[in-house]
């Protein structure tokens, strides 16, 4: 079993890689390995609805990220998570751009895989860009895995998302769902994930 994470943030360790690495950790620690793309600085070419992909089964654009998704769908994922830093409410306009010729390109390829958001940001605009990041799965097919409470994490500088301890602890529930989804769809006996004691946080310094 394995599951994808693409993180949408230009920055390579940022806080949208903490959050994402929380996630990987514990998906590991289920028994579910992962794979991390990141979307790096360089210009990420969006769509131009020029129909390479109905014939060739891949995008015309040969840039890293796109390709990094690629592989990793054509080798055999069981579950998608796409992470992203918060852009005046909403993800990262490359990130966007991917995605839009990934899900065009590859969404048979996605049908029925399992699939989350994850959303970083300094205070505000976390639920829009997470509803944004959540309509790409919702018209393809894909379950969507939840959490205990929406999935976002806050932080500004880099590595201050590690100080968001209920954030923190979403992500972890985050993967533990997933895991438990990705088993009880490949036919195994799993249990339901056992919730860790519950961590509230305010974000009043």
């Amino acid at each position: 079993m394995k599951v994808l994470l693409i993180n949408g943030s230009p920055r390579e360790n940022g806080n949208t890689y903490c959050a994402l690495n929380e996630v990987a950790k514990t998906l590991n620690e289920e028994g579910v390995e992962t794979i991390i793309v990141q979307l790096g600085k360089k210009p990420v070419p969006g769509c131009i609805a020029c129909g390479m992909c109905g014939r060739s089964g891949r995008c015309t654009f040969h840039d890293d990220p796109y390709y990094g998704v690629l592989r990793a769908v054509k080798d055999g994922i069981d579950g998608l998570i796409v992470g992203s830093p918060v852009y005046y409410g909403g993800p990262n306009g490359s990130l966007c751009a991917l995605l839009d010729r990934v899900f065009y390109s590859l969404g048979k390829d996605l049908q029925y895989k399992p699939a989350a958001s994850v959303v970083v940001c300094r205070r505000g605009g976390a639920s829009a860009a997470f509803d944004r990041l959540n309509k790409y799965f919702t018209i393809t097919n894909m379950p969507l895995v939840s959490s205990q409470y929406w999935n976002m994490v806050y932080g500004q500088t880099p590595g201050q998302a590690k100080e968001d301890e209920e954030g923190m602890q979403t992500m972890r529930t985050l993967a533990r769902n997933m895991a438990w989804m990705i088993k009880k769809l490949n036919g195994a006996d799993s249990p339901q994930p056992t919730a860790e004691p519950r961590v509230w946080t305010n974000f009043i310094r």
